[in-house]
């Protein structure tokens, strides 16, 4: 039967049965849909399609759709099978795009900012995750090699001091000067309506022993060299240089990674003692030109006043920070997915992941000494 024999699609209400008769096809696609809108569903218990000469997709779906889906597949058992198999498959499709079809957004702002409060909490908690699974493979690195002599990289390792090291000295030692003339300055503007102008020798030593120190060296490694790590390995990554170590039987973590985490456990308690000094000598040069406050005056009150555990309470955060630091930029390096635009956003992070994790970790470390009394 071509289209211009077949007849239009027609409804009959008999009782509680909605009988329907004609062609239901795409050919009378708009008929169809003005028929079944005059019509309430709910009205009739079943269909006849006895009299449907023919039926297509596209009309199953609006007569699926209009009688509901669950209610259509009770029809099926007393449908002829050819009818049956094509009713069965358009319910199913429609059924399967329903669940899997997105819900439309009605979220409030209250609640979408809360969701993205819990991505962040998310992300936070798997990259700690990953981190101390990095840490993890370090510390099994460096347990298989601290007693195998011949697999110490030692020249990897002296030319990463150097790097990070003796090459960060000046700049250490310029920004630590700077620091400490700055808190001579503020502290003697405070404490001199005090006529206390004296004890800004205790405040400048003190804050610099205990923090500004160590803190100011590793935040300045956490800039230059924690990014220096990411870009290196990312860039190695991404010329697939690390798998052409593992196809060679080379493990990257003790090739690269450890070299340059011993390098910062090397590095930073040095920058960090050297950048004590250069504080306290900014500060000296402060009381010296501005403070009436000779350098020999200076030496007897930090003799005199100040207690060598202060120094120690200090310097003994370097080594956590040096790993820290190591960890997040080796890490990072290792995370970059190959394009040039992935190398630059991990090394933007691992930069501000270290600052973050190294204030963190300096407050938490202040406030045990508190509580301790030291």
């Amino acid at each position: 039967m071509d289209d211009n024999a077949s007849s239009p699609a027609h409804i009959e209400a008999n009782g509680e049965q909605l009988v329907l008769t004609g062609d239901w096809t795409l050919l009378h696609f708009t008929r169809i849909q003005r028929l079944l809108a005059k019509i309430d569903s709910d009205r009739f218990a079943t269909l006849c399609l006895d009299n449907v000469t023919r039926l297509d997709t596209a009309a199953a779906q609006l007569l699926i759709e209009w009688y509901g889906p669950t209610r259509i597949q009770a029809l099926t058992s007393m449908l002829p099978v050819k009818r049956k198999s094509l009713i069965i498959s358009v319910t199913e499709a429609i059924t399967t795009q329903q669940r899997d079809s997105p819900l439309e957004p009605t979220s409030s702002a209250l609640t979408q900012g809360l969701a993205l409060i819990g991505q962040h909490i998310e992300s936070l908690f798997l990259q700690q995750k990953y981190l101390l699974g990095f840490l993890g493979l370090v510390l099994s690195a460096l347990a298989r090699t601290a007693w195998r002599p011949n697999r110490w990289r030692v020249t990897a390792t002296v030319s990463h001091i150097q790097q990070t090291g003796l090459n960060a000295v000046p700049i250490v030692m310029l920004l630590t000067f700077m620091v400490g003339a700055v808190v001579a300055f503020l502290g003697a503007t405070v404490l001199e309506s005090f006529g206390a102008t004296i004890y800004t020798v205790n405040l400048v030593v003190f804050s610099f022993l205990r923090e500004f120190g160590v803190l100011l060296a590793a935040i300045m490694l956490a800039g230059r060299t924690a990014s220096a790590f990411t870009a290196q390995l990312g860039s190695m990554k991404s010329n697939e240089e690390l798998d052409a170590l593992r196809t060679q039987g080379l493990d990257p973590i003790e090739l690269l990674v450890l070299p340059r985490v011993l390098a910062l456990w090397v590095s930073l308690p040095l920058l960090a003692f050297i950048g004590t000094l250069s504080g306290m000598l900014g500060g000296a040069l402060v009381g010296v030109i501005a403070l009436d406050i000779p350098l020999a005056q200076f030496i007897r009150i930090v003799e005199r006043d100040i207690a060598v555990t202060h120094f120690f309470a200090g310097i003994v955060k370097a080594p956590l920070f040096a790993l820290v630091i190591a960890l997040i930029g080796c890490a990072e390096g290792f995370k970059v997915s190959g394009s040039a635009q992935s190398v630059g956003e991990h090394t933007t992070s691992s930069v501000v992941q270290s600052i973050f994790m190294v204030i963190l970790l300096d407050a938490l470390a202040a406030l045990y000494f508190m509580e301790m009394g030291w």
